[in-house]
């Protein structure tokens, strides 16, 4: 029996390759746990549309990121907290507290997982913050911290 593989299987091959296997193992292993379709032209021909769709998708979304991206190395992040005397911060800026000002200021949804620090921020300055975008793509953002 000719089955389409939909996920990866590590005897037989990765998504989209057809390989020919038992009749047993296909229709109740393979099938049965949604991993495989019977190998017909049209189901075929089904997944090669929607592989093409979805690379057309992801194309865009690789496309609005570097717009993203060129937009965020143009921004500079202004936060004001408390200050100590000799200039320390009152506790250190977090990376949910980063997220959170780019959305209020800028309208722009970050995670706060996608947030390089470096270093910690501890004190009043400019830092630069790595953000990760996704699909290899990064962004070198400035957050210019100033006392209150």
């Amino acid at each position: 029996m000719k089955v389409l593989l939909l996920k990866e299987v590590k005897s037989l091959g990765k998504a989209g390759d057809i390989c020919e296997v038992k009749d047993g193992y296909g229709k109740n292993f393979l099938i049965a746990k949604g991993m495989a379709q019977v190998a017909t032209n049209e189901t075929i021909n089904r997944y090669k549309k929607e592989e093409k769709i979805k690379k057309e998708k992801e194309a865009a979304l690789i496309e609005e990121l570097k717009q993203l991206a060129d937009k965020l190395k143009s921004l500079t992040l202004v936060l004001t907290r408390k200050t100590g005397a000799n200039g320390s911060l009152y506790g250190a800026i977090t990376k949910e507290e980063i997220a959170q000002a780019f959305k209020e200021s800028h309208n722009i949804d970050i995670d706060k997982k996608a947030l390089d620090l470096k270093t910690p921020i501890k004190s009043t300055g400019i830092y630069e913050i790595d953000l990760k975008l996704g699909f290899g793509l990064h962004a070198i953002c400035k957050v210019d911290i100033q006392a209150q």
